[in-house]
């Protein structure tokens, strides 16, 4: 791994990796929020002094976004800081070059290729090869989180619009693996939506049955849950994405037939930025603490 940024920000360290991703065959970043107390851990090795390791708080992005959209746009840092929580912000897809060095697939679109992951594994060329977001998010990043920095094995997640489908769909197929679950203006039935449609069809092909394992409003249909997360979605009603690319009402109708418990809040006239996101980003910090910690 090789270290591309640091920078001191509300009493903990802000830093950017990068490393060759053996799931994806090319080279990958993310950005690491270190509070405090993780701070502490670290300097606690070279005094044999006991300081616990510290849960993991994963943010997916939307389209068109790398690890630097939330660290720079969302104010997370405070409420990190605050709640004594590392927090890992991934790019959102394989880019530039692989590690054989041909290009990565790409398309000339904003909402397909790189910046737009969609965080499945691909299963169609010419994505297959790299776009495996799914196992990287699942699997791969949280491995080297957890060997590279003072990290448990305690982990959330949340994201916004494409990450915000990311994150239930992760949550929802993985229980056992994550503590809470939250988004800002998801994407939660993507195969009834344009966006989800154009890229599910372009990385998983036209057979839709094999669309149900990354859509979280059919997977809220018809998964037994035995292990029900805390649930919250913020969603404003100003965003000009709600009724075509979004609908978040099919997915509380779903969790209100599987009695599953969440939490959908609507608020009047905010739209799909990051300034929607960072006016209640303590709130989603406040909500995966409470989990962490029970």
């Amino acid at each position: 791994m090789k270290k591309v940024e640091s920078h001191k920000l509300h009493g903990g360290d802000l830093q950017v990796w990068q490393h060759t991703s053996a799931t994806t065959h090319t080279e990958m970043k993310f950005a690491i929020y270190l509070p405090p107390k993780a701070i502490a851990h670290e300097a606690a090795k070279t005094t044999e002094t006991t300081v616990q390791k510290c849960a993991v708080l994963y943010w997916l992005s939307g389209l068109t976004c790398t690890e630097q959209n939330f660290i720079q746009k969302s104010g997370f840092a405070e409420y990190a800081s605050r709640h004594n929580v590392i927090v890992v912000a991934p790019d959102t897809s394989p880019r530039g070059i692989d590690i054989s060095g041909n290009d990565v697939p790409d398309d000339s679109a904003y909402d397909l290729g790189q910046g737009a992951g969609f965080y499945v594994n691909a299963t169609q060329a010419p994505w297959a090869t790299h776009f495996q977001m799914y196992d990287y998010i699942v699997d791969e990043l949280p491995n080297l989180i957890e060997q590279h920095f003072p990290a448990s094995d305690q982990r959330s997640i949340f994201g916004h619009s494409m990450g915000g489908h990311g994150a239930l769909i992760i949550a929802l197929r993985n229980p056992q693996r994550y503590a809470s679950v939250s988004a800002f203006s998801p994407i939660v039935a993507p195969s009834q939506v344009p966006w989800g449609q154009k890229a599910f069809s372009a990385y998983l092909g036209d057979d839709q049955s094999t669309w149900a394992n990354y859509d979280s409003l059919a997977w809220m249909k018809q998964s037994a849950h035995s292990k029900k997360l805390p649930l919250l979605i913020d969603q404003g009603s100003g965003d000009e994405f709600l009724a075509e690319q979004l609908k978040p009402e099919l997915f509380a109708q779903a969790a209100k037939d599987a009695n599953y418990p969440m939490t959908l809040r609507m608020h009047d006239g905010y739209d799909h930025s990051y300034y929607f996101i960072s006016s209640f980003i303590a709130d989603h910090f406040a909500h995966h603490a409470a989990a962490l910690q029970a």
